[in-house]
């Protein structure tokens, strides 16, 4: 069973998601899923936590955008 944490993260990366489709309206959900899993796999062994959430969507908007 998953903790609260592993639930809390899950549901701001919905968020995210929710965030980008409308900021990028002409992207297809698949392509924002995977901007989104791209940034938490490049982020996945950082050290500290706090701010990872905030860099995966950074991270997913410049892939969105083609700047990565």
């Amino acid at each position: 069973m998953p903790d609260d944490k592993s639930i809390d993260e899950e549901r701001a990366v919905a968020e995210i998601a929710v965030r980008l489709q409308e900021r990028f309206p002409d992207a297809t959900p698949q392509a924002i899923a995977a901007a989104i899993e791209q940034a938490r796999d490049s982020l996945s062994g950082a050290k500290v936590k706090d701010f990872v959430l905030v860099l995966i969507e950074k991270e997913a908007k410049a892939r969105l955008k083609g700047k990565r």
